[in-house]
């Protein structure tokens, strides 16, 4: 797999690091690898068409993914609705909107995905923290906490990340069938964002919500696409998955209100191609993730440890042995080793002396980058 040039956004590494000059960037959240080429194919052709007007979405799309997620995770959409948005944060953004009311408390498990505070802020919801914690064997839900949470009578909804981004855990079914007991018994809506679903790593299994809550009486919707797993974020549409009539009515009628679901040619070519040709890719890219993680667990210098990672490209560093402050391990990241990664307190006040790598990349890349560590290392004990 080779290197995507394009993942080399200077106007962006400006942005966040002061300068691109020099500057490793694995820090976006997509495959620095190019993207299948099935996939490419597909848009290519659909480009040769020449027809670029209105295009009704078929019914091929939504069934290409439930194919792929009864061949790849043993889950069947029988019962369930399928329903189109534009991207997750639209789908979190929209359900906190009609199933939620202003001011009441939406729990996140932080460190988490830095754009669920500022979806649950902009909807003038209030942000009620159920931090993991992280133990000698990796990072634990505090289901102690989340019943606590839960009980407040203003808190209404959960948005669970499964895979977690960015400390990569693959919840286990016991532990999600907890958070449904807790959250059907006190009321709390859960949005569960399983995008990282396919990501999986050592044998982990991805459990989806719907199958732990079935028949608890919890409600939830989950949300899916192509966008993490095929790299295709700047081109498909997501998914909404939930079981329940009146959610699924609610979403559409936002959805229509404000022409959400308005498709684009070239997404609805790129998806069903993703679900329908790239499992060899997938296959591939995972291998490529196993390879890369495990470098860095043999050759990152000490300090530097990587968290147990069980799913996601996404890499979670330890560094809190430097004890540096938020600025000053972000500007020794930037300054002392040239690399462009998620500074941990990115994802909230808990991920604090941690970063974020993408390790999707070429293995060549992950090298450079382990290097630059040592060489850094090497600059602070001398």
């Amino acid at each position: 797999m080779t290197s995507n040039a394009q993942a080399n956004d200077p106007p962006s590494l400006e942005r966040h690091f002061g300068g691109a000059e020099g500057l490793l960037p694995l820090w976006i959240a997509e495959p620095y690898i190019d993207i299948a080429p099935e996939i490419t194919a597909a848009i290519e052709a659909r480009a040769r068409v020449g027809w670029y007007g209105y295009e009704t979405r078929p019914q091929a799309l939504a069934d290409s993914f439930w194919a792929w997620m009864a061949c790849r995770h043993n889950w069947d959409g029988t019962d369930l609705h399928t329903l189109v948005s534009p991207s997750v944060g639209t789908s979190i953004g929209v359900l906190i909107e009609q199933f939620t009311q202003p001011g009441d408390g939406v729990i996140l498990q932080p460190p988490v995905f830095t754009d669920f505070k500022t979806l649950v802020a902009s909807a003038e919801r209030t942000v009620a923290r159920n931090s993991l914690v992280l133990t000698d064997d990796g990072y634990r839900l505090d289901l102690a906490d989340l019943e606590t949470k839960a009980a407040e009578p203003a808190t209404t909804a959960l948005i669970l990340c499964n895979p977690h981004n960015p400390v990569g855990r693959v919840w286990s079914a016991a532990e999600l069938s907890e958070v449904a007991t807790i959250c059907e018994r006190h009321g709390v809506f859960v949005i569960a964002d399983e995008i990282h679903a396919d990501l999986t790593l050592h044998q982990h299994k991805f459990t989806p919500f719907a199958t732990v809550a079935r028949g608890t009486g919890v409600r939830w919707a989950a949300l899916h696409g192509p966008i993490k797993t095929f790299g295709l974020a700047g081109v498909c549409d997501t998914l909404v998955v939930t079981d329940d009539r009146e959610v699924a009515d609610a979403f559409e009628a936002k959805s229509s209100r404000l022409h959400l679901t308005r498709n684009n040619v070239f997404a609805l070519a790129a998806f069903e191609a993703a679900y329908t040709t790239g499992g060899a890719w997938v296959d591939g890219l995972l291998s490529l993730v196993e390879t890369n993680a495990q470098l860095l667990r043999d050759k990152l210098p000490e300090p530097i440890h990587l968290v147990d990672l069980e799913g996601t490209y996404l890499a979670w560093l330890d560094l809190r042995d430097f004890q540096l402050g938020v600025r000053e391990l972000a500007d020794w990241l930037a300054g002392a080793a040239r690399l462009g990664l998620s500074p941990g307190h990115w994802f909230g006040r808990e991920g604090a002396g941690f970063a974020r790598i993408t390790i999707a990349a070429p293995t060549e890349q992950i090298e450079d980058a382990i290097g630059r560590f040592v060489d850094a290392v090497d600059r602070v004990k001398s």
